[in-house]
C-alpha cells in the first residue's frame, strides 16, 4: 500500500508496505477504556505507536509498518472472482449527529475517515434520523450536523450511503421527534400494541400510514416531505458522494413488526415474540377483513392461544409443528392479512423513495431482517410474529422480493457473519438456511442483494461473511458496522485489516510466506505545525 501525506506543496511518500494495524488506536468518547491505550485526558483523541521515538516527530499521525516482499497479482488465482467485485463499506457511529446537530467525536470522525481509506474501504453509511433533522416542529428541518459529516467523508475521498432513519434509538438514546412524541401522548393508537395493551414507541404503526395523525398530516406525507427536504439540501453530493439511500421501514429500520421488543431474559434461549396488532387502528382493520370475509368473529382480535415473547413455540397451542393452529382455516386468514399490511407497508414506502430519488442517480435500498431462530421448525414463529408468512410449507419471501423488484430498489439483508455451528442448538435456529432462501426469491425476481453482520466479533464472522460472498453469492455491497471504540480497537482491527485485505489480494500458500517479518517505524518529517494528534470535538 502506498501512503501519501502532501502539505502545501510538498508531497513526501513512505515506500510501499503492508501497513500492520495492530498499533493503530483510536478513541471515541469522553473517557480511554480500561486498557488506557490513549493520553489519559478526557475527550483527547490520538493516534499512538509504541515507539517512543516518534513522538517528537513533527507529524505526531505514526504508521507502523511490516516489511515484506511484494505481493504481486496471480494472474491465476483461486481466490473466487465475486470477492474482490464487492463494494466495501463501514457504518458511521449511530450518533456521529447529535439531537443538537453537531457531530460527535469529529476529530475521531475524521481520522477514523483517514485510517478506512488507507485501508482501502469504499465509502461510509450514515444513519439520518427522523428525531434529529426535523425534531422541533413538524417541516422545520436542520440538516448543518449531517451535511457537515457529509463534507468529511467527501474530503475524505470515500462514498457515502446514508440510511433514513424513520424510528427511534434505544442505545445510544435518539428518540423520535419531539412534536412526534407529544402526540403520542395524547394519541397511543399511532404506536404498535401487543395483547398485553403495551406500545412501541420507537416507531409509527403502520396501521396509521394513510392516517392524518400527525398535524393534520398522514406519516407517508411527512416521510414524502422529509425526503424531499433532504434531497434538496444534499444535492451537491448526489452521484459524486452519495451513491446509496436506505429508506426507513419499521424498527431499527427494517420491514418488521416489533415482535421482540422486550429485552429477553438472561440464560434463555430466544423466544417466539408477539403479534403487534392491538393498537385501535390494527384492531379496526382486522375486523374490517373479518367482516369482509364472512368471519366476524375472527377479528375481535390476535390468536388467543399464542406464546408470549420468551416462551418457546410448545408452550402453547398456536405454533405447535403437529396440530398447531397456525395450519388452520384461521390460522391462515390472520396470518395472511397480519403479512399483506407488512408487504403494502414496504411498497409504499419504497415506492416513495424511489419516486423521489429516482433523478438523483443513486440506488435505494430496504432492509429486511434476518428472524432465523426456530426456522428449523415447521411453523417458523418467529418470522410469523414479524410479520413473514413463511413456513416449512409456504415461502413468504417471493412477496417482499417482488415488492423491491416492482420499486427497481436493493435488498440489505444482515446477518451475514453468522453461522449454523455457532447457534444455540436449542433454539432451532439456522441462519444459513435462511440467507439461502432469501437470496433465492431475490434471484428470481432479479433484486439485488447487499449485506451486513449482525454482531461485530461473531465466532468465525469473517470467514462467514467470505463465504456469503463467494461463488455465485454475488453481493451489490457489504457494510460493515459499526465504527467506534470496539472497532478501532487491537482486539478488532487487526482483523478487520486482514479480511479486507483478503477481498483484494489472493491468499499466499505457506512457502510463498517470508520466513521472517521485520518490524520497522517509518516516519514523515514535516513542520512542528502540522500535528494530527487531535482532541474529540
Amino acid at each position: 500500500m502506498e501512503v501519501s501525506v502532501i502539505r502545501s506543496s510538498s508531497q513526501a511518500k513512505i515506500c510501499k508496505t503492508e501497513i500492520g494495524y495492530r498499533d493503530l488506536r483510536l478513541c471515541f468518547g469522553k473517557n480511554n477504556d480500561k486498557n488506557k491505550i490513549l493520553s489519559q485526558k478526557p475527550n483527547r483523541v490520538c493516534f499512538e505507536s509504541q515507539i517512543t521515538r516518534l513522538r517528537n516527530a513533527g507529524l505526531r499521525f505514526s504508521v507502523k509498518a511490516v516489511h515484506s516482499e511484494p505481493i504481486l497479482e496471480s494472474k491465476s488465482s483461486t481466490r473466487p472472482k465475486s470477492l474482490d467485485q464487492v463494494r466495501l463499506f463501514v457504518g458511521l457511529p449511530l450518533d456521529a449527529v447529535s439531537e443538537c446537530n453537531t457531530v460527535n467525536h469529529a476529530r475521531a470522525i475524521a481520522a477514523g475517515l483517514k485510517a478506512l481509506k488507507l485501508l482501502g474501504v469504499e465509502g461510509v453509511e450514515l444513519p439520518v434520523w427522523w428525531g434529529v433533522a426535523e425534531n422541533e416542529a413538524m417541516g422545520k428541518y436542520d440538516w448543518s450536523g449531517y451535511l457537515a459529516v457529509a463534507e468529511m467523508v467527501q474530503k475524505a475521498g470515500l462514498k457515502l450511503h446514508v440510511s433514513l432513519c424513520f424510528h427511534a434509538s434505544r442505545q445510544p438514546k435518539i428518540p423520535l421527534p419531539k412534536w412526534v412524541q407529544q402526540i403520542g401522548e395524547h394519541q397511543s393508537g399511532i404506536f404498535f400494541t401487543d395483547r398485553s395493551g403495551q406500545n412501541y414507541r420507537e416507531c409509527l404503526s403502520l396501521a396509521v400510514d394513510d392516517v392524518a395523525v400527525l398535524n393534520g398530516k398522514t406519516p407517508i406525507q411527512v416521510y414524502q416531505d422529509f425526503c424531499e427536504s433532504f434531497k434538496s439540501a444534499f444535492s451537491p453530493f448526489f452521484a459524486s458522494t452519495i451513491t446509496g439511500i436506505s429508506m426507513g421501514l419499521g424498527p431499527d429500520g427494517e420491514l418488521r413488526y416489533p415482535s421482540h421488543h422486550k429485552p429477553a431474559k438472561r440464560s434463555t434461549i430466544t423466544g417466539v415474540g408477539e403479534f403487534q396488532c392491538y393498537d385501535m387502528n390494527m384492531l379496526n382493520l382486522l375486523k374490517q377483513h373479518a367482516e369482509a370475509n364472512g368471519n366476524p368473529l375472527w377479528g375481535l382480535g390476535g390468536p388467543h392461544d399464542a406464546p408470549t415473547y420468551d416462551e418457546s413455540p410448545n408452550s402453547n397451542s398456536f405454533f405447535k409443528d403437529q396440530g398447531g393452529s397456525w395450519e388452520s382455516p384461521y390460522g391462515d386468514f390472520f396470518l395472511s392479512w397480519y403479512s399483506s399490511l407488512l408487504i403494502s407497508h414496504g411498497d409504499r414506502l419504497l415506492s416513495l423513495a424511489s419516486s423521489i430519488f429516482s433523478d438523483t442517480g443513486v440506488n435505494v435500498y430496504g432492509k429486511i431482517p434476518l428472524m432465523h431462530s426456530w426456522y428449523r421448525t415447521r411453523a417458523h414463529p418467529y418470522e410469523l410474529t414479524a410479520g413473514f408468512y413463511n413456513t416449512a410449507s409456504r415461502d413468504g419471501y417471493e412477496a417482499v422480493a417482488e415488492i423491491f423488484a416492482r420499486n427497481s430498489c436493493k435488498i440489505i439483508l444482515p446477518g451475514m457473519d453468522l453461522s449454523d455451528e455457532h447457534q444455540p442448538h436449542e433454539s432451532l435456529s439456522s441462519p444459513e438456511s435462511l440467507v439461502a432462501q432469501i437470496r433465492t426469491a431475490c434471484r428470481k425476481y432479479g433484486v439485488d442483494v447487499s449485506g451486513q453482520n449482525l454482531a461485530s466479533g461473531a465466532p468465525g464472522g469473517f470467514d462467514q461473511i467470505k463465504k456469503n460472498m463467494s461463488g455465485d453469492n454475488v453481493l451489490d455491497l457489504f457494510t460493515f458496522q459499526r465504527m467506534g471504540a470496539h472497532f478501532f480497537s487491537p482486539e478488532h482491527f487487526p482483523s478487520f485489516t486482514r479480511f479486507v485485505r483478503s477481498l483484494s489480494q489472493p491468499e499466499l500458500h505457506s512457502d510463498d510466506l517470508p520466513i521472517q517479518e521485520k518490524e520497522t517505524s517509518e516516519s514523515v518529517h514535516m513542520s512542528s505545525e502540522t500535528n494530527i494528534q487531535m482532541q474529540a470535538a
